[in-house]
């Protein structure tokens, strides 16, 4: 994480298990990245006039932190935790964290429920996920299992970004990279163009020589990016996508990293620069 040292993991949260689920993997890269943790939700409570005005409309929400932070501390015996019950929306408030955070976690919201959901541009973890000002973690209803990091990369200066990201975490979670670019086919025989081949060798390269214990498998596919990295899915721990490939300094989201957050069956982590320009509500 290219983040100053003090810079906070954020996770937000609800009071769904889903919520809960991507406290446990916040607590962990915490860990893994010796930063405390900071557990945020979003306090937006109206008064109902038809209704007698609760003693403490507050209460709940402050529960719901404390089932939060004790979940973490299970989670993560080690983890620094600090919990914030902020007022206002969601997205507003979460934007606003992650301008000084180092990682935002996030649950889903039911995004991945199936293959023909819609893509609704106001999705809250697609609206963070496109407009955070750090690097963002999409948490799934599970718990991932154990497998390789998968890194999805077409030669763009973002994707590095994210090639850097995948082999420091690799290299923390202590398990293999699976490195995948995908491209159109050279000829009819449908294989791989064989300069991507070599200039993929040539992007992996630096990393490897930073990261040598972490073994990597390089991959060249040919056909539709979206569909491809969605099959490698299956089998990863974590998937690590740039917010966009080309032009990134449009700052939304690209094809390839909106399809990861509907169809990647494990996580997915969204790559964006340590401190960007946020759009606030």
């Amino acid at each position: 994480m290219n983040a100053p040292p003090d810079a906070l993991v954020v996770v937000g949260v609800d009071d769904s298990r889903l919520s809960m689920t991507a406290v446990r993997l916040a607590a962990r890269e915490a860990v893994l990245h010796s930063r405390p943790l900071r557990i945020v939700h979003a306090f937006n409570w109206v008064a109902d006039p038809s209704e007698p005005m609760p003693e403490e409309p507050r209460r709940p929400a402050e529960e719901l932190l404390q089932r939060a932070g004790a979940i973490a501390f299970e989670a993560q015996r080690g983890v620094e935790v600090s919990c914030a019950l902020v007022e206002g929306p969601v997205i507003t408030t979460l934007l606003r964290e992650s301008g000084s955070a180092a990682l935002l976690v996030i649950g889903d919201g039911g995004l991945s429920a199936g293959s023909d959901v819609p893509t609704p541009s106001d999705a809250t973890a697609v609206q963070l996920a496109a407009r955070a000002g750090c690097t963002v973690l999409v948490a799934r209803e599970q718990l991932p299992l154990t497998g390789p990091v998968l890194v999805g990369v077409d030669g763009s200066a973002s994707s590095l970004s994210a090639l850097d990201f995948a082999f420091d975490t690799a290299e923390r979670h202590c398990t293999d990279l699976v490195v995948v670019q995908v491209c159109d086919p050279d000829g009819a025989d449908g294989a791989p163009p064989p300069e991507v081949v070599e200039q993929l060798a040539e992007a992996v390269a630096p990393w490897q020589r930073k990261y040598p214990s972490v073994r990597v498998s390089q991959q060249v596919r040919t056909g539709d990016p979206e569909s491809t990295l969605a099959q490698e899915t299956r089998r990863a721990e974590l998937v690590v996508v740039s917010a966009r490939g080309d032009e990134p300094w449009r700052g939304m989201l690209g094809s390839v990293s909106q399809a990861m957050l509907y169809h990647s069956v494990s996580p997915v982590v969204v790559v964006r620069g340590a401190h960007g320009v946020y759009i606030q509500e």
